[in-house]
């Protein structure tokens, strides 16, 4: 096993934004092609681990709503141990910070943290590659998380493109509801033929979320929180979370509607989670394929 030289540091598993989401067709086994940026933020859920010699993996703190079965970390570790073979397991505690339905990446950030961190912990030596490989079976955005760079993706969310984005602080409104991603995928009324863009288009200022408009229909919390940022709020991945753009914390803070529930985070190029995968010894030989 890797000795962790930080024991008492949490690990963390930061929230992400969709600066835009289209999608660009439906394939054959249901999953939907897509082309998004990823914008990772500097904040998130923590995680901490214990390592076990029995090889039972279990939670050390109930989560309100999540049952076990459903549990990402869970199945993360779990998945890992078996694919690997390891004779370990793991306590989990997981300090839930984020909104569950909010499309800020919280389960599948939780579960690429899972991966990475018992990786080191068990010192069962993937590459940060096959993690990712691994993830994309929990789920579609686990890939990104893993490999802890904000990134343009395509395919399923799974061919990603570091890239180096402009540093802006984000204000996050939180609607007071919860929005199944299956839910909106699954709308007939969601148009599945966008164009496909490129990068120096997006960076010119292109691309729009196609999954915002359903939303805003069918839950007039989030449609309220787009009023409420004037024109200039985007929602992130299927929702129900509204983001706007600022050039300084200060702005941005300014900017959070009165009664309304939100935070403000600094965009980041570099997860914390590879800070933190540097601290506990385990950065050396996983840093690719």
């Amino acid at each position: 096993m890797v000795s962790d030289r930080s024991p008492d540091l949490p690990w963390p598993a930061p929230a992400k934004l969709n600066l835009f989401l289209h999608i660009t067709g439906r394939r054959a086994d249901g999953y939907h092609d897509l082309q998004t940026v990823f914008q990772l933020l500097d904040v998130g859920d923590d995680l901490h681990f214990s390592v076990r010699d029995d090889g039972r993996i279990v939670r050390l703190r109930p989560l309100d709503g999540i049952a076990d079965e459903s549990d990402l970390t869970l199945r993360a570790a779990r998945l890992l141990q078996v694919e690997t073979g390891t004779r370990f397991g793991a306590g989990i505690e997981l300090v839930k910070r984020l909104p569950l339905g909010g499309g800020l990446g919280g389960g599948s950030s939780d579960a690429a943290t899972t991966l990475v961190a018992l990786n080191a912990l068990w010192d069962t030596g993937l590459t940060l590659e096959e993690l990712a490989v691994l993830g994309q079976r929990l789920g579609a955005d686990v890939p990104v998380f893993v490999h802890g760079q904000s990134a343009w993706a395509e395919g399923v969310g799974e061919r990603l493109t570091p890239l180096a984005l402009t540093p802006r602080w984000y204000l996050v409104l939180v609607p007071d509801c919860h929005v199944a991603t299956p839910e909106i995928f699954n709308a007939p009324e969601l148009t599945r033929d966008s164009k496909p863009i490129t990068i120096p288009d997006f960076l010119a200022g292109r691309g729009r979320n196609d999954c915002e408009p359903i939303v805003a229909k069918r839950y007039p919390e989030v449609a309220e929180a787009l009023r409420r940022l004037d024109g200039a709020g985007r929602m992130s991945g299927t929702g129900a979370c509204v983001f706007a753009a600022f050039d300084d914390a200060a702005a941005a803070q300014r900017a959070l509607p009165t009664g309304w529930r939100g935070f403000v985070a600094r965009g980041v190029d570099r997860s914390p989670l590879l800070d933190r995968l540097d601290a506990a010894g385990g950065g050396n030989g996983i840093t690719g394929a």
